[in-house]
């Protein structure tokens, strides 16, 4: 009986998680941190990438460093929606991290990554997997097209939707809060839309 009540009562939790998931829109109280080609002034940047505004995005495809660039919110987030619109490549290595705790070294060891990287040779922690809280089957994709990311994160509660489909739903109290990152580690990545509510 108890184990039925814990599997009603998590459920539960995970659809009225998702069901509070709302549409973004940008009359509602959206934070907008990416529009078309602007946007870049809303962030520091960190590594090498050419992170630069072109054809009504903010994009990278390479750098001139070593190992991954982020583009750091200047603005701290705890517990917000995300609404995001990105264009990723087939070999694309990117992902946008939240509640970065050391905005000047990111990574899943300082923060929580939302992954692109449909070829990433650990295929559960591929695109839609939420690192390093939550791994996925290898079945979903972002190469070659736009797509969306909505993310929810409220306390230990977070939720990663990819172009409507739930791919995590994950309690974990590890990172609280921080800026949030736009990481390109390898081929190309565009931002048409980035928003924030906070909660």
């Amino acid at each position: 009986m108890k184990r039925l009540l814990a599997i009603a009562t998590t459920s539960l939790l995970v659809a009225l998680t998702v069901i509070g998931c709302a549409a973004y829109s940008p009359a509602q109280g959206w934070i907008t941190l990416i529009d078309g080609n602007t946007g870049l002034e809303n962030f520091n940047r960190n590594g090498g990438a050419n992170w630069h505004a072109e054809d009504g995005t903010i994009q990278a495809d390479k750098s001139t460093t070593q190992g991954a660039s982020v583009l750091v919110s200047k603005r701290s987030f705890k517990d917000f929606e995300l609404y995001a619109e990105f264009w990723a490549d087939h070999n694309t290595n990117s992902g946008i991290y939240i509640r970065c705790t050391n905005p000047a070294n990111v990574s899943s060891a300082s923060a929580y990554e939302v992954q692109i990287w449909d070829q990433n040779p650990d295929t559960a922690r591929s695109t839609g997997a939420l690192m390093p809280a939550a791994t996925v089957p290898p079945i979903y994709k972002a190469g070659g097209r736009w797509n969306t990311y909505e993310v929810y994160a409220k306390g230990q509660q977070m939720t990663v939707k990819l172009n409507g489909v739930v791919t995590v739903h994950v309690e974990d109290g590890k990172y609280p809060s921080g800026p949030i990152g736009l990481q390109q580690n390898a081929g190309v990545i565009k931002w048409r839309k980035l928003a924030v509510r906070e909660l």
